[in-house]
């Protein structure tokens, strides 16, 4: 059983607009430490930042339109931590506590993933989709049904009719279509809106990648200042995710479809 939601989900834009304030960042610093919240609904767009970095808030809110259109946005921007930050001073460590899993992605999360794109690519508009082995639910937004059900003529296709979805619908927050994002892999923290220092980003595409590699499941846990993870250095771990994340084009992308 599996579900999956495309980029125009109201959780997934907030994913997408704490994606691009993370790539700004990158665009200032090598190493930028910045975590990022996002609610977003019904006209407004509120953002909580931490980080080392000096951002602009007029680059912010042009982000936050360019992704989310016109809202009213509330950006908040504070330092990160202290003790956050000493912790990274003299050498990359782990940036978190925090237990991980990588699982090898099945065939019917690679089959979900697969219509869920399709349909996207031809309808980018508000959708999540289950399927729960022969069982497929499709609720797409701005489509009709009948067209739908004529492509997946065997599917649940919006059982409660065509809808318009979107934010003004639904309220998004960042982080909260894990499952989406990670199938089975799902545990502790979020993908989303922190800098690859943080383990909730580095650790689980490291656990992801081997456990795809390997074909088995990965489990690891660290804590924070951790040197090592998994036998290896924590910088590694770090360089291995930051050139995942530059192969599918920055944070931003990578909040899209997460790792599935």
């Amino acid at each position: 059983m599996f579900e999956k939601v495309n980029p125009k989900h109201p959780d997934k834009i907030a994913d997408c607009i704490a994606g691009a304030i993370v790539d700004l960042a990158y665009k200032e610093k090598d190493n930028p430490k910045i975590a990022v919240e996002v609610l977003l609904g019904h006209g407004n767009c509120h953002v909580i930042i931490e980080t080392d970095c000096n951002l602009n808030k007029k680059e912010i809110e042009t982000v936050i339109k360019r992704i989310a259109g016109n809202v009213i946005s509330d950006i908040k921007i504070v330092e990160q931590d202290i003790h956050l930050s000493e912790n990274q001073k003299e050498k990359i460590r782990c940036g978190d506590n925090g237990i991980f899993k990588g699982v090898p992605t099945s065939e019917e999360e690679k089959k979900l993933s697969l219509i869920a794109r399709e349909i996207y690519s031809n309808y980018p508009y508000d959708g999540k989709y289950i399927l729960d082995g022969d069982k497929l639910i499709i609720c797409q937004s701005n489509v009709s049904t009948e067209i739908l059900k004529s492509i997946y003529p065997r599917a649940i296709v919006n059982p409660l009719g065509d809808w318009t979805g979107g934010y003004n619908v639904d309220t998004g927050a960042t982080n909260r279509k894990l499952g989406s994002d990670m199938g089975r892999a799902v545990t502790g923290g979020g993908l989303h809106g922190k800098d690859i220092s943080k383990a909730d980003v580095s650790i689980n595409i490291y656990a992801h990648l081997k456990a795809q590699e390997e074909n088995r499941e990965i489990e690891l846990s660290c804590a924070i200042g951790d040197e090592t993870v998994d036998g290896r250095p924590y910088s590694e771990i770090v360089e291995i995710a930051r050139n995942y994340i530059n192969s599918i084009g920055g944070f931003e992308e990578f909040a899209k479809w997460g790792l599935i």
